[in-house]
């Protein structure tokens, strides 16, 4: 049976009625129903019922309202109709937690994991996978879908992600149309407009939207040591917060008064912010951090204050958990991971999360707080990604984060997302947001994010050289184009073409009345004003004459002669004797403001109109011009290229079709793709330290990127990712054998970073092994030299 414990309200008779005859219309779902113990929400049996009618399904809903429900129910079709169903997740950690889930419920013989690194019964019923894994599939064996009947995609609002986010575009584009379809969403503004487009390439699909959440959520501001509620009954922003903001700032006498204003209201530290929480009940909370190292400290000062949040039963449980989880880590190693400091933290009830820990760490401090062992976790924006970490409360410690280009305000839809994890259900009565009050953060910005509900889903499809390739490999160059057309990035910039065609339309009919209320009895009165109009914008260049010298005086002449001929044929026309000359010429104005603000508009017409098949023709130049596509059929380059599924595609595909990679040992290839995958934190390293078997190899690998680059530049392509090499010297000692403490004493790197780091080398290695089985032995080498200690134990949860 699954999990789970939702309350059950009573029906009346009537309702009793309806519920009988829906459960004989849909015998399926009430089988389904009696596997578990509580009962579906209205918008869970309306997802099962279309599903049982032979429908797909978009189901948005917000964080912990149930909405995998239906994705289950699919699994459980398969088993009734004898087909497979395939049920993807964006991220690993989420696709080794489902596969957890459906092995608790079919038993293992029923159930595949296929991720990266993991390949556990791929010929099951039903195969959890990550999202890229089915793409690749879709791509390289059609045969393999032959039996798919469902394929649940969960977290859909992921296409969204500028990185990723077209991989789940290109399943629901090329996913034959027979199989049913069900996108599991968070709630976004613009629903219905993603059901219609789902509609346009999967066929009948119902939309069903749920906003109700399971569990009530309650905005608090925790300003000074005081937590007050956000709003007050009737919706506004609580007056009480209003006058501790105005009477706490004060100004300090002379200067400016933004520079000499300060802030009476003390904050609260970390640990008394933590402590605060347990006193009001508000344990156990996520404190959301926008900094790894913050996080850190976070745990560090809580521990330094004596902060303890367990009892000793809690200890000890938390004690044997962290035994069972990392008891293949090797003893050497504990020291450079901060074991001891982290088990010691964990045992106190409180831990960090980010993309910074070992995902063994992260995984371990993941199943603790779901069973309600940790009290505190102190946390990145990463944690609201799907993982199923429920609280009784979030607190969000400032409300502007690092966007990878500056320092801005999260978005409504992020902070809905990350408040969404309050509030447990069939745990807690009400969930509760806390914001903390600073200087930069006041009530206004509290409220404006908590209170918004638009956050609509926008798609960041772009055409790809391994998409592209992969496309014209199956389709042919010119039905690849159409099928970019039937993406949800194009269907949603058609749909502001008809907007801005209409907006155009109204202009053009207004421009026409406005043209008959100008009838002038001296004569044409359009041509008339075409002179005024050419006149003022001559004078507007000879404005500007200030600014120039030297040769642009002579043109400045010819302008000032210019004026003076339009002014002498304005004057000779009749209509310049017109009684109502200067009343006309207003209407016409209007007119002319109409006319440029139609040609700005046909500007993003044109812009807009076919831009995905349009940046398709770009990606085409390029691969004709570096030989991958010949007379529109992919050369052997380009097969090559149709298997390679890095971001940089291209830069990888030029140096295996290159001297780079000849005679290259194990170690030296594991330092090369560590350029290729690796983007550092923001920081610019000074010239990396490298191997001199590498550093003699990075001018050639230089010249390679460089072009590329021109090629794209030259075509209007953003260009590929310049290769870094900060990391080559760490992964190649990696590869030679040396041990994890040794190299992360000499580099800045932190270990989650590290062993992410490996795991993308390693997935690096598989894709070379497709594309070029020529070179298999140096990639088994390498694969054998670097799957080892902590990488080889991370596998199954990075």
């Amino acid at each position: 049976m699954f999990a789970g414990a939702y309350p059950v309200t009573e029906l009346s008779p009537a309702e009793r009625y309806a519920a009988a005859k829906t459960r004989n219309r849909y015998p399926l779902t009430t089988r389904f129903m009696e596997r578990y113990d509580f009962a579906f929400d209205d918008f869970q049996l309306a997802g099962c019922h279309s599903l049982e009618d032979g429908k797909s399904v978009l189901v948005a809903a917000p964080t912990g309202a149930g909405k995998t429900i239906v994705g289950e129910f699919a699994t459980f079709l398969s088993e009734e109709f004898g087909n497979r169903c395939f049920y993807t997740t964006p991220i690993k950690a989420l696709s080794n937690q489902k596969y957890q889930e459906l092995v608790s419920v079919y038993g293992e013989s029923e159930v595949g994991l296929l991720t990266g690194d993991s390949s556990i019964n791929s010929g099951a019923r039903i195969v959890v996978m990550t999202t890229e894994v089915l793409r690749n599939m879709i791509y390289a064996d059609a045969g393999s879908i032959d039996d798919l009947g469902y394929v649940v995609m969960d977290e859909v609002h992921y296409l969204a992600d500028k990185f990723r986010g077209a991989v789940w575009e290109e399943i629901l584009i090329h996913l034959p149309e027979r199989i049913q379809v069900i996108s599991l969403s968070a709630t976004v503004s613009n629903a219905e407009e993603f059901g219609e487009w789902l509609k346009t390439v999967r066929g009948e699909t119902d939309v069903v939207l749920s906003e109700i959440r399971p569990v009530p959520l309650y905005q608090h501001i925790l300003i000074g040591n005081r937590i007050l509620d956000l709003f007050v009954d009737d919706g506004r922003v609580n007056p009480e917060i209003v006058r501790l903001e105005r009477n706490s700032v004060k100004k300090v006498p002379g200067g400016n008064w933004k520079e000499n204003k300060f802030s009476t209201l003390k904050s609260l530290t970390r640990p008394e912010v933590v402590e605060k929480l347990e006193a009001r009940g508000f344990l156990p909370a996520i404190y959301f951090i926008f900094s790894r190292a913050g996080c850190d400290a976070a745990v560090a000062s809580c521990i330094k204050e004596g902060l303890s949040l367990t009892n000793s039963e809690e200890k000890a449980a938390i004690r044997e958990v962290v035994s069972a989880k990392t008891h293949e880590l090797p003893v050497e190693d504990f020291g450079v991971l901060g074991f001891y400091e982290w088990s010691a933290a964990l045992e106190r009830g409180i831990a960090a999360h980010h993309a910074g820990l070992l995902p063994m760490f992260k995984e371990t401090v993941e199943e603790l707080f779901q069973k309600g062992l940790l009290k505190v976790v102190f946390a990145t924006e990463t944690l609201a990604l799907g993982i199923n970490m429920p609280a009784r409360s979030v607190v969000l410690e400032k409300l502007i984060k690092w966007n990878g280009e500056t320092h801005s305000v999260i978005s409504p839809g992020e902070y809905t997302q990350l408040t969404g994890r309050a509030g447990r259900r069939g745990i807690d009565v009400e969930g509760n947001a806390l914001v903390m009050w600073s200087e930069q953060i006041d009530s206004g910005m509290a409220a404006g994010l908590a209170s918004t509900r638009t956050y609509p889903l926008k798609s960041s499809f772009n055409p790809t050289y391994n998409m592209s390739a992969n496309l014209i490999s199956r389709f042919g160059k010119q039905k690849a184009r159409e099928s970019l057309s039937a993406s949800f990035a194009q269907f949603q910039a058609d749909k502001a073409v008809v907007g801005l065609a209409k907006q155009i339309a109204k202009n053009q009919q207004s421009i026409e009345n406005i043209k008959k209320d100008v009838l002038c009895h001296l004569g044409d009165f359009e041509e008339y004003m075409e002179f005024r109009f050419e006149i003022k914008e001559l004078e507007t260049q000879f404005g500007q004459r200030r600014s120039y010298a030297g040769s642009r005086k002579a043109h400045y002449a010819k302008i000032e002669e210019r004026i003076s001929d339009q002014r002498r044929l304005m004057k000779a026309h009749p209509c310049h004797q017109c009684p109502d000359r200067e009343t006309h010429a207003r209407v016409l104005e209007k007119a002319q403001r109409l006319k440029r603000e139609s040609a700005g508009l046909q500007s993003r017409m044109d812009s807009r109109t076919n831009v995905i098949p349009r940046t398709f023709d770009r990606v085409l130049e390029v691969l004709e011009e570096m030989g991958y596509v010949r007379e529109s059929q992919l050369t052997n380059k380009g097969r090559t290229l149709t298997k390679i599924y890095a971001e940089s595609d291209l830069f990888l595909a030029e140096l295996l079709n290159s001297e780079v990679m000849v005679d290259l040992s194990a170690a030296d290839l594991v330092g090369l793709l560590s350029a290729l995958i690796y983007e550092g934190r923001g920081e610019k390293s000074r010239s990396p330290r490298l191997p001199k078997s590498l550093d003699v190899l990075v001018p050639d690998v230089v010249k390679i990127w460089a072009g590329i680059v021109n090629i794209e530049e030259s075509v209007g392509l953003n260009p590929q990712r310049e290769p870094n090499f900060d990391l080559a010297w760490s992964a190649t000692r990696w590869a030679n054998g040396n041990s994890l403490q040794s190299i992360l004493r000499e580099t800045d790197i932190v270990v989650g970073d590290f062993v992410r780091a490996i795991r993308q080398i390693i997935d690096l290695l598989g894709q070379l092994s497709n594309a070029r089985p020529e070179l298999q032995p140096v990639i088994k080498d390498s694969l054998k030299r670097i799957d080892r200690g902590v990488i080889a134990y991370s596998a199954v949860v990075a």
